[in-house]
């Protein structure tokens, strides 16, 4: 696809500008911390994950056009109809990353980097964008193996990621969905006020709602918390041993080195 780093590019400002401002006007909760303070480390930690994934030889993208022109991977030894093909791609990939968030929460190691994302004391758009660069190189690693693996369509590939940054952003939004329209899209898509309780300083709520995008994983697996146990204006978000040094920027990039 001609231009594809310019196209998400484009949508991924688009859907940044538009939940940043939603959740200006009609905030889900009041802040703890300072907007300022948090957002140059959360973005700053975008700009960082974006300059370390270019050390890699090639991304999930560039792993689709070399799987394609090798004809690798299982979806070349089939003939289905491609809507199929990259419905199924998209389905699969998204339960990967379903899959690699239950594992950082599981797996100690990985959890010393994932829990740069939950440090956050505050939950908004930019928290979507809270991950430390060992863990970014982590999950992209997995994506490109499973890539060739599949052998999945370039689309495929770049409406996945599409939809999962897409999805990220809107589900940490601090958006306040009217009930009704929350319950009838969490039926499908992950919502603020199903992410959020995975935000939770409790560990019954954070080792729950790990989707991204589709929230049919957690019910299957059973790992779907409906509500937080606080209510969502009262939950406490963040880990409990932690205080206001998330918000900056160099100890979060070395908190997984110094504390269990």
């Amino acid at each position: 696809m001609e231009n594809e780093s310019l196209v998400r590019l484009g949508v991924f400002l688009g859907l940044f500008a538009l939940f940043a401002l939603t959740e200006g006007l009609a905030p889900r909760r009041k802040r703890v911390q300072s907007r300022l303070r948090r957002w140059i480390t959360n973005l700053g930690l975008i700009v960082l994950d974006s300059l370390t994934i270019k050390l890699l030889p090639l991304l999930a993208v560039g792993a689709a056009y070399d799987a394609s022109a090798n004809h690798w991977g299982i979806f070349h030894q089939l003939a289905w109809p491609a809507w199929v093909e990259v419905a199924l791609a998209i389905a699969i990939l998204d339960f990967a990353i379903w899959l690699q968030h239950l594992m950082t929460h599981k797996i100690p190691l990985l959890w010393r980097f994932h829990r740069v994302h939950h440090t956050d004391r505050d939950f908004d758009v930019t928290t979507a964008l809270r991950f430390h660069p060992v863990e970014i190189v982590f999950s992209m690693i997995l994506k490109i193996g499973l890539v060739y693996l599949l052998g999945p369509s370039v689309l495929a590939v770049i409406l996945f990621e599409i939809i999962l940054n897409g999805t990220a952003m809107f589900n940490h939004a601090n958006l306040r969905l009217p009930l009704g329209l929350d319950r009838a899209v969490r039926l499908i898509l992950v919502t603020p006020d199903m992410h959020r309780v995975h935000h939770s300083v409790y560990r019954a709520e954070h080792d729950s709602n790990y989707g991204f995008s589709l929230s049919i994983w957690d019910r299957l697996f059973h790992t779907y918390v409906a509500q937080p146990q606080d209510g969502h204006e009262n939950m406490k978000i963040g880990l409990s041993w932690q205080d206001n040094r998330p918000a900056n920027l160099g100890w979060v990039l070395m908190l997984p080195f110094f504390r269990k």
